[in-house]
């Protein structure tokens, strides 16, 4: 069997804060399958949106032309990953607007390169949330997924946790439990995808 790999991306502010949390709890699940996993903290960095300039169409190379950033990296890294985890705090009801910036970035770079890149990996979303606006948040990182023809990963439950201060989510015994049945059903479906 070949060896899974799977990649998150955590698009909070936030170092190691809930978003992170979060993730590693879906992320332990498929280390204990095995799995090789590697979490990218987006804290610190200024992603920029798509401008639009449609040079990807052009070049056709897997990679975005703005420079500046670690956005080609993370591509890379996606594209080499047999699964993709995303996770985004909630800000005013959206995920934060680095990883906005990755995923317009990440599908135009996909699409313009036989729109396969990401063609049937398992990917799933994780959002923490203080309060209100995670379902949308989920809906955003999930249509990434569905618009690079990627299959969808689910839980007993939405994959949201809820808490404020770092940590906080790993009171909510329901969250925690929902991370954890993500992960277990991701690690299934990785061993199937890669036998």
């Amino acid at each position: 069997m070949k060896k899974m790999k799977a990649v998150a991306i955590n698009g909070s502010a936030r170092k190691d804060g809930n978003t992170a949390v979060l993730l590693n709890l879906v992320l332990d699940e498929l280390r204990a399958e095995q799995a090789e996993t590697e979490m990218i903290q987006m804290a610190g960095e200024k992603i920029s949106g798509c401008t639009a300039c449609y040079q990807c169409l052009k070049n056709k190379d897997k990679k975005c032309v703005l420079k500046g950033d670690r956005v080609n990296e993370y591509i890379q890294k996606m594209h080499e990953a047999d699964a993709i985890l995303l996770g985004s705090p909630v800000y005013i009801a959206d995920i934060s607007s680095n990883m906005k910036g990755l995923l317009e970035r990440a599908t135009l770079v996909c699409r313009a390169n036989a729109n396969d890149m990401f063609r049937r990996k398992p990917g799933a979303a994780v959002v923490a949330v203080r309060r209100a606006g995670a379902i949308q948040a989920l809906s955003v990182l999930n249509n990434f997924f569905l618009m690079n023809q990627m299959i969808v990963v689910g839980s007993t439950y939405w994959n949201v946790g809820i808490g404020r201060n770092a940590g906080d989510v790993r009171k909510d015994t329901e969250g925690v439990q929902t991370m954890k049945a993500l992960g277990s059903n991701m690690a299934w479906l990785l061993k199937k995808l890669t036998a």
